[in-house]
C-alpha cells in the first residue's frame, strides 16, 4: 500500500570489519523533497523490528541508508523493512528477506586473511607461505575462501 513512484530501490547492505554493516537504498526520482524513509530490520521471525539509529542523509536530508555496528546474524536470515511518509500521507513500503548464502543484497568485504608468515630456505630455493582464512561476520567453511598469491621479484 502506499502512494506510487514513492518506494525505494536498489536496496544494499555491505557488512565489514565484520560486525559493521551499512544499508544504502536509492529514492524514486518522483519522490518530494519532502518524503522521508525509515528502516527497521531484525534477525528472526520473532523478533521485534528495531528501527535505524545513525541514518546516512542525501543533501535535502532524506534518509538514503543506515550504518549498523555490532551486526550478528547467526541463522544466515535478515528481514528489512523501509516505510516513510510524505506531507502525511504513507509511502510505498519495500520489504525484503535475506538469505545470506544465496542472496547478494548483503555483500561482505572481507579483512585481510591473518597471521601471514613467509618462510624461505636457500637449501629448498624456495618459499612457503602460510596464512589463516580472514574474519567474517558469516562463513564458517574455510573451503568457502579461494585465495591469490602475487610474487614480485623486488
Amino acid at each position: 500500500a502506499g502512494m506510487n513512484g514513492t518506494a525505494i530501490e536498489n536496496f544494499v547492505c555491505v557488512i565489514f570489519n565484520v560486525s559493521f554493516m551499512n544499508c544504502t537504498w536509492h529514492v524514486d526520482k518522483t519522490a518530494s523533497g519532502d518524503t522521508q524513509y525509515f528502516l527497521y530490520w531484525k534477525t528472526s521471525k520473532k523478533e521485534d523490528f528495531t528501527g535505524c539509529q545513525n541514518y546516512i542523509k542525501d543533501n535535502r536530508g532524506r534518509h538514503t541508508g543506515c550504518r549498523f555496528q555490532n551486526v550478528t546474524i547467526e541463522n544466515k536470515k535478515a528481514y528489512f523493512l523501509v516505510n516513510g511518509s510524505r506531507s502525511g500521507q504513507n509511502i510505498q513500503s519495500y520489504m525484503k528477506t535475506i538469505i545470506l548464502i544465496s542472496d547478494y543484497v548483503i555483500v561482505e568485504k572481507l579483512t585481510p586473511p591473518l597471521n601471514v608468515t613467509v618462510n624461505c630456505t636457500e637449501a629448498s630455493h624456495g618459499c612457503e607461505i602460510q596464512w589463516q582464512p580472514p574474519r567474517t561476520s558469516h562463513v564458517k567453511r574455510h573451503g568457502c575462501f579461494k585465495y591469490e598469491i602475487v610474487i614480485e621479484n623486488k
